[in-house]
């Protein structure tokens, strides 16, 4: 059972995002008021746009996000048993890029697993201030490992289970992905599986997040970076319209 909070996940998206957000406040309220001001017809149709647009970003945007992340099963986790069918799970890897606010939980769901939490996050390669703000407001948990993108402090054939949820795609381009699997790929154990959970940039993507979708991967740059390392889909499923379940194995 999840203990989150019921509107922690669009909260968070909020607070890491708020510039924008204040930013689209207010363009909202000079559009209305000069909505209400104006009769020129061009000046209505161009506050109309614009109250529209910001309007649907600020109400559009955050509402999805309360779907995707306090809504549905994302963070109630039973897709996990449709993920993890017939794997062993003694030992598994739960990587992020500096914002970890579950491995505690799946740690507390998987009580007998073994846990390396490894943290990816390199401030001259993650410069984004969203980024900056979640790790400020979720600082690592105790025990979280430092670790380069391309070389972890974890050794060959190691480990059941390597977890990469809502966190890789911090890794901007293509060759940096790539060699995030080949380590994934070294570190596992014959058998062994990757648990990519990820927004992608797709059209479901784009109306919900409008010119934000840009920040994530197409499927396509995913199946190249993963592909490059030996890996083949095993499954593949939507937890919501928005997010994908990837379960990769060594080809």
């Amino acid at each position: 059972m999840s203990t989150r909070g019921s509107w922690q996940g669009m909260l968070a998206i909020a607070r890491f995002n708020w510039p924008s957000y204040v930013a689209a406040l207010a363009v909202l309220l000079v559009s209305a008021a000069s909505l209400l001001a104006s009769s020129a017809f061009i000046t209505k149709v161009i506050s109309s746009v614009a109250l529209a647009g910001s309007a649907y970003f600020l109400f559009g945007s955050l509402g999805i996000s309360h779907l995707i992340y306090d809504r549905s099963d994302l963070y109630r986790w039973r897709w996990l048993d449709r993920a993890l069918h017939g794997a062993k799970i003694e030992r598994a890897i739960f990587c992020h890029s500096g914002f970890d606010e579950v491995s505690s939980e799946l740690a507390a769901r998987f009580g007998k697993t073994e846990w390396q939490i490894l943290d990816h996050f390199d401030e001259t390669r993650m410069t984004e201030d969203s980024i900056r703000r979640a790790r400020r407001l979720f600082p690592p948990t105790p025990g979280t490992l430092s670790a380069a993108y391309d070389h972890w402090p974890v050794a060959a054939e190691s480990t059941d289970v390597v977890f990469g949820l809502l966190a890789i795609h911090e890794l901007r381009n293509a060759p940096e992905r790539g060699t995030w699997f080949a380590e994934a790929h070294r570190c596992l154990c014959p058998g062994g599986r990757v648990i990519l959970v990820e927004h992608v940039r797709d059209i479901a993507n784009f109306i919900a997040f409008g010119p934000g979708f840009w920040h994530f991967h197409s499927r396509r740059s995913w199946a190249r970076a993963w592909e490059s390392a030996g890996f083949r889909v095993a499954d593949e499923f939507r937890v919501t319209p928005w997010v994908r379940v990837f379960v990769l194995l060594a080809s």
